[in-house]
């Protein structure tokens, strides 16, 4: 969740906002109070208008937030793991700890948000027909939430991935055929051509003088095709890694040192002399916490000689792996959690280092030489 502000938990889950969403939030709020509200519902105060803008933006974001529940929810009922969910520009986002690993949990998984979202609608009509005058602010709010909750659960069931449509798209191809790349190959070409699709239509909205819809558009538009082509990307090193584990690319010859090490020793001997960027901090052979050139940074040079590893390092609980970890999980670990190294432990025993640039080097080094697929016996542990 980098670049968020972590709100709390719900279910175990990590509840954040991205930094856009403040932007999100301030167009909508701003467009709701000047523009469809005073439109649709006229005499009201200026001061009437923003509040009933502000609350409602806010509602939909609950909206949004309710419908990545869902998604959750249902995730870890398939047994599925579920990092976080992050609210941003575009509406929300569950990260979930694995991609589903049959059609069914991925149909499942993907067609509760939309279902979700068309139940929201559902209620905040019947709840609006409890309340009177219908001009007044609780009904005119109520009305704008079932209308966008039923156009969300509608936009969502489009066929173009990473959409919730794409993703059933996704799981019914994926069952026909058997074949998960196939599958992930046709829901993003359809999810790109949407794309342009949505570009085109904002291009002639901005034409038409409606500059700020044909731009959100056109904005969707350029999302929904570059979201799909990464897919369709990470879908390709996925299958490259899949069935290698961590233990035949990680370093197991890395030095362990104890809390009680200089920052000046971990300097000049492991980092300068070594080219090591990060090691393992042990104390009675178990895993303390791990120290790297970034924490580093944080002290004076004239300080490296007096402060122990212990001061700075980043402590346990750490995120770790285990030597049979699979590749792809381990990744992404790495991705989701910005990190540049994973510890590889057994048990509470240190074992090895896994680093980002281990696997760059390894997937670079696959590419260079035409290797689409490499049989896991074939890569061996690495070495210093």
């Amino acid at each position: 969740m980098e670049n968020s502000l972590k709100l709390g938990r719900v279910a175990g889950i990590e509840i954040g906002i991205h930094y856009t969403w403040l932007f999100a939030f301030a167009l909508i709020a701003w467009s709701l109070a000047e523009g469809f509200f005073p439109a649709y519902y006229p005499g009201w105060s200026a001061a009437t208008y923003w509040l009933v803008g502000v609350v409602s933006a806010l509602a939909l974001f609950a909206s949004v937030l309710v419908h990545e529940l869902a998604h959750s929810f249902v995730a870890l009922a398939r047994g599925h793991g579920v990092h976080s969910i992050t609210l941003f520009i575009f509406g929300g986002v569950s990260s979930l700890k694995a991609e589903a690993e049959d059609p069914k949990d991925e149909f499942l998984i993907a067609v509760v948000g939309p279902l979700t979202s068309f139940a929201l609608g559902a209620v905040c009509w019947l709840a609006r027909q409890g309340v009177t005058p219908p001009n007044a602010p609780l009904a005119a709010m109520l009305t704008y939430l079932a209308f966008i909750n039923v156009t969300l659960g509608v936009f969502n069931l489009l066929p173009g991935f990473p959409l919730d449509g794409g993703r059933v798209l996704r799981s019914l191809v994926w069952a026909v055929t058997g074949s998960l790349r196939r599958a992930t190959e046709i829901a993003t070409y359809v999810g790109q051509g949407m794309g342009f699709l949505l570009i085109f239509w904002g291009v002639a909205q901005l034409l038409r003088g409606d500059f700020l819809g044909g731009l959100w558009i056109a904005f969707i538009g350029w999302f929904l095709n570059s979201a799909a082509e990464t897919t369709r990307r990470q879908q390709v090193v996925q299958e490259s890694l899949r069935g290698i584990h961590v233990a035949q690319l990680m370093n197991p010859h890395l030095p362990l040192v104890s809390p009680e090490t200089s920052v000046e020793e971990f300097v000049f001997e492991h980092v300068l002399r070594e080219g090591k960027r990060a090691v393992l901090v042990v104390h009675d052979g178990r895993l303390a916490g791990i120290v790297s050139i970034t924490d580093v940074k944080k002290i004076p040079q004239e300080a490296w000689a007096t402060t122990a590893v212990a001061q700075i390092m980043t402590p346990v609980p750490l995120k770790t792996v285990s030597p049979d970890t699979d590749l792809n999980v381990a990744l992404q670990l790495l991705v989701d959690g910005t990190l540049n190294q994973l510890p590889v432990v057994q048990g509470e025993q240190p074992v090895g280092l896994l680093s980002r640039a281990d696997v760059l080097r390894f997937l670079q080094l696959r590419e260079e030489l035409g290797l689409r697929r490499i049989p896991p016996q074939q890569v061996r542990p690495a070495t210093v």
